[in-house]
């Protein structure tokens, strides 16, 4: 075999990484982006969606296409309902002010890590793929369930897309980015909008985790290097665009994936953060952010 097979997998390697990591990013770019919240919790509600991926499939004895699906529907919405109480609970009360918010969601991150560990314990535990198929390539088999991942990633990005863009929810979400104070005035329930947006950037990083948890497992900690990946993605695409993203996420994902084939894990890392610091110098609002006014 030559150089194509190794380059092959490693870009379908990266492009899986890009799906789970677009996922990811676009709730921690979509918190932002409306409440203008750095959600630093964001990973653990990744690792919580995961977990009760794991606990929720195991309830079903015999097909794990059902395990799977239970989990699908179930584990998103669990993590949702938990965000939504932690905003009305917490951040609505310090009034989203940015520096509370930080410290907040960091001591949230703290709670449903251990709360993690002691319900769940510190073993990594596997959830079985809904399906085995492999799809012959020219060189090899590959996984039909990491394909359909990318898949199920394309569908739900452009979803969130047509949620933003075509909807009224949407238009209720980008009056309250543009000018929560105005939004407030002609009658929108800002703190309701925070509340939804806030329940939806969870669910999103929880779908990734269901989508990712067959291929790495669940564990307690599993949520520190997504959220690290993701604040890249956004800091590269810019905080709140969706298309900024996209492509930043498909570009990470693709060059993790390319140059942890063939020079190592720790290079790909470096050069992801040497990038976010060209980003931060040279264009600070992101590759397709607005500069501030």
């Amino acid at each position: 075999m030559g150089f194509g097979p190794y380059l092959l997998l490693a870009t379908l390697e990266g492009l899986v990484t890009a799906a789970v990591l677009s996922l990811m990013a676009l709730g921690l770019s979509l918190v932002f982006g409306v409440m203008r919240v750095v959600n630093v919790a964001h990973g653990e509600f990744f690792m919580l969606g995961a977990v009760l991926a794991w606990y929720f499939s195991s309830l079903v004895v015999g097909d794990p296409a059902i395990g799977f699906l239970l989990a699908l529907a179930l584990s998103p919405l669990v993590v949702a309902l938990i965000a939504w109480l932690s905003d009305r609970l917490v951040l609505s009360r310090l009034k989203y002010e940015p520096e509370a918010t930080i410290v907040a969601t960091i001591g949230l991150l703290y709670i449903i890590q251990q709360l993690a560990l002691t319900y769940y314990g510190a073993d990594s535990r596997p959830v079985e793929a809904p399906f085995t198929w492999r799809i012959q390539l020219p060189w090899f088999g590959y996984s039909g369930y990491k394909l359909a991942v990318i898949g199920a990633s394309i569908l739900l990005v452009g979803l969130t897309a047509l949620l933003m863009m075509r909807s009224r929810i949407g238009l209720i979400m980008r009056a309250t980015q543009y000018d929560s104070e105005t939004a407030q005035t002609f009658g929108i329930p800002v703190r309701r909008v925070y509340s939804a947006v806030f329940a939806l950037g969870a669910a999103l990083a929880a779908i990734a985790a269901v989508l990712v948890v067959p291929i790495r497992q669940a564990h307690y900690l599993m949520g520190q290097e997504p959220l690290l990946l993701s604040f890249i993605v956004v800091i590269i695409g810019g905080l709140g665009s969706l298309r900024g993203t996209v492509v930043a996420a498909v570009l990470i994902g693709l060059s993790d994936g390319i140059i942890s084939m063939f020079f190592s894990p720790t290079l790909a890392k470096m050069l992801a953060t040497l990038l976010v610091a060209l980003v931060l110098v040279f264009r600070p609002q992101g590759l397709f952010g607005t500069a501030a006014r």
